[in-house]
């Protein structure tokens, strides 16, 4: 069961008791044939903080692996239907899956099979019987090497992004204003109930959504541009909700808040980290279209992190969509196209701070935003 901390607000009049469900470590796909074998694994992987899925066929692998991307597979090398060779194989010649890792088992010690899972792509192999600590070593040591690949990955979206950046600063604003104005101009001169100015409006409304990237982009490129002040997050956070109050009204949301009582100063930069929780906050209130409209917003200090967490009771996001939301321009079912929440990734990143994100489908989500505290000088 996952753990559960709970926080109580004695100092906002909409207080509630939050329930904080933290997240697992990861999940790790199990496929082996034998019983006996999935149910020692299990044991073994949630022991230790991870959630599991179980599979006891290779084509069963292949539905689960798709179904619910897990982050790491733990393959048996013999079973029915589809041998562990051939659903590695498939794993990683897939463009979806090709960089999850894969640790192959089999109960042979021959050097041919390690050889053979290898050349496929098998990112380590382990014989039967295997020791707890060894296997979960080199599981934590391959998380970590996919995490940092996931990082290099979005460090080079951003600065490919920084560089379009920088000719959209030259190429597209001026245009863009100079276009907004005159067909402002143009439009307000036409007669009420004219055909054009049905035009002229149409023209208009695409010109704002052009005149809204551009905004975003030019944020978007000053998130690490930091001016660096002690800040109260809490103040930030109610500032924050004041400038979407009128969306907040218009959807009808509750919001609940969970804020700590005399909370500790962090070094930030005050209108960028404003910026990056409206980000966080509208995305929320976009999501809610359901009839529960709930937002909560709480913060705490842990292990030497100010938290924030900002969560709501929308359609939430499926497992396909989560990895890609901080993308820019990612468009879902849920979230419009944008530069929102990648703004708020690459703040929070400039702040050396960490932004995690668990969602379920008709549900909701959860954005968890962790800060380091300000150094004391001795």
């Amino acid at each position: 069961m996952d753990r559960e901390r709970t926080f109580q607000s004695t100092q906002w009049p909409h207080s509630y008791n939050l329930c904080v469900v933290m997240k697992k470590k990861g999940n790790i796909l199990i496929v082996d044939d034998t019983v006996f074998t999935v149910e020692l694994l299990k044991n073994i992987f949630r022991s230790d903080g991870y959630n599991t899925l179980e599979a006891y066929d290779g084509e069963e692998a292949l539905k689960k692996m798709e179904k619910y991307k897990p982050d790491l597979i733990v393959l048996d090398m013999m079973m029915p239907k589809l041998g562990g060779l051939e659903v590695c194989k498939r794993v990683k010649t897939d463009e979806n899956t090709k960089h999850t890792p894969v640790i192959m088992l089999t109960g042979k010690n021959e050097v041919s099979d390690k050889v053979k899972g290898l050349e496929i792509g098998a990112d380590d192999y382990m014989t039967k019987p295997f020791h707890r600590k060894e296997l979960l070593a080199r599981v934590r040591s391959l998380l970590t090497q996919k995490a940092g690949k996931e990082r290099l990955v979005q460090e080079e979206k951003l600065a490919a992004l920084q560089r379009m950046m920088d000719e959209v600063s030259h190429e597209i604003i001026n245009p863009v204003v100079s276009i907004g104005g005159f067909a402002r101009r143009v439009y307000e001169s036409l007669p009420e109930g004219s055909q054009n100015k049905k035009y002229m409006k149409t023209i208009l409304q695409n010109v704002a959504a052009l005149e809204k990237m551009v905004r975003e982009l030019v944020q978007l490129k000053s998130a690490s541009l930091s001016y660096v002040e002690a800040v109260d997050v809490n103040e930030i956070i109610v500032e924050a909700l004041a400038m979407l109050n009128q969306g907040i009204e218009k959807n009808s949301i509750d919001v609940k808040m969970d804020l700590m009582t005399l909370p500790p100063l962090i070094d930030a930069d005050r209108e960028n980290l404003k910026r990056a929780i409206c980000n966080i906050i509208e995305n929320g209130i976009e999501a809610m279209k359901n009839e529960t409209r709930t937002l909560r917003i709480s913060t705490q200090v842990n292990e030497g992190y100010f938290e924030i967490q900002i969560s709501d009771t929308g359609k939430g996001v499926s497992p396909d969509e989560i990895k890609s939301i901080f993308d820019p321009f990612y468009t879902s079912k849920i979230y419009g196209p944008g530069l929102g929440l990648a703004f708020s990734l690459k703040t929070i990143q400039s702040h050396k701070g960490m932004i995690s994100v668990d969602s379920q489908e008709g549900v909701g989500t959860v954005f968890n935003i962790r800060l380091p505290m300000r150094r004391m000088s001795s």
